[in-house]
Formats: structure tokens, sequence, C-alpha cells
């Protein structure tokens, strides 16, 4: 992936992000839904904090500096979200300041692997896509509701697909047109 396309995709990624961050009620912030695991403050200010201070350091060539996810770096919801439009700030501006070669050059990630830049921003957007969906998962734990990710839910898709061949689970369906397994 060459830069610019990275910057534009990472920056729809993150507006998807943010919508779900704002379904996060400010009194819940601090909530989980066991004791020792990520708050839904935790999440957030984890995300920032790990895309400025892991993965644009090391896009650079520059070691990890990452604080950790700690209420000392943003206590409030409002606190939070403003940090991560901070980090995500900063971020995007040393994103910008690389260059295609930049995104074909080796880094070495905290656990000592070497990656291509481009290859290890992408790991970035894995990254933040699993801890989205675990904020998705809280919310809905908690009984909030949520934007649908790409404008539909999955019961709409339905509604709006053509009906489907029957599934080869199917009783019904056709046994005899399969071929013989060998």
């Amino acid at each position: 992936m060459k830069r610019d396309e990275f910057l534009d995709y990472f920056e729809r990624i993150r507006e998807r992000t943010m919508r779900v961050v704002a379904c996060v009620p400010p009194d819940r912030v601090d909530w989980t839904y066991r004791e020792g695991k990520f708050t839904f403050g935790d999440l957030m200010r984890h995300l920032a904090a790990i895309e400025r201070w892991m993965f644009a350091e090391n896009a650079t060539r520059r070691k990890s500096t990452y604080p950790g996810h700690g209420r000392e770096l943003a206590e409030t919801y409002d606190a939070i979200v403003d940090y991560m439009h901070a980090m995500h700030a900063e971020s995007m501006q040393i994103f910008r300041s690389l260059s295609d070669d930049d995104f074909d050059a080796k880094t070495t990630t905290p656990g000592g692997g070497e990656l291509r830049v481009g290859k290890w921003l992408r790991a970035m957007i894995e990254h933040e896509i699993h801890h989205r969906g675990q904020i998705y998962l809280y919310l809905s734990m908690l009984g909030i509701d949520t934007p649908p990710l790409y404008g539909l839910t999955e019961e709409e898709v339905k509604s709006r697909s053509a009906v489907a061949k029957p599934p080869l689970s199917d009783p019904d369906h056709n046994a005899a047109a399969l071929p013989p397994h060998s």
C-alpha cells in the first residue's frame, strides 16, 4: 500500500472507530465486564497512545515510547476523546511526512521483528479494528445501540438481497447433484 492510499484508508478506519466511541456513555467510561480487563476508557486511551507512541515512532524507525493506557493520560470521557484526536493528528502528521520509499523501508517492531513500514502500519489498522470490535461488544453487553459499520445492519442487507440458493445442509437440497466423495 502506498502512502496516500494508506492515509485515506486509515482516516476512514478512524472515522468508523470514532462513531462507535461516540456511543460510549460518558458516565460508563470506567466500565468493564470483569475486574482486570480493559475499560472503555482504557481501550480508547490504548488506541490513541499506541498509534502515536509505538506505530508512528516505529514508522520513522525510532523505538517505541508507548506510555500505556492509564488514567494519567486522560481521565474523563471528553479528555479521552480529546487525547484520541490529538494523538491521531500527531500520528497523521508523521505518516504524511513519510514517502512511498519510507513505506517500503524496514523498521524494527518492539518485539524485535523487522517489517516494511507499510506492512507495520497495516498491522496498526488491524489492531484498531480489533479494539473497535471490543468497544462494539462492550456496548452491546450494556444494551446500547451502535451504528452499523457500513451503513446497513445485517437485517437490512438480508432484506435487500436476492434469495440465495439453499445451503448444502438443507435436508431438501438435492444431494444427488453433488459429485461423489472419493
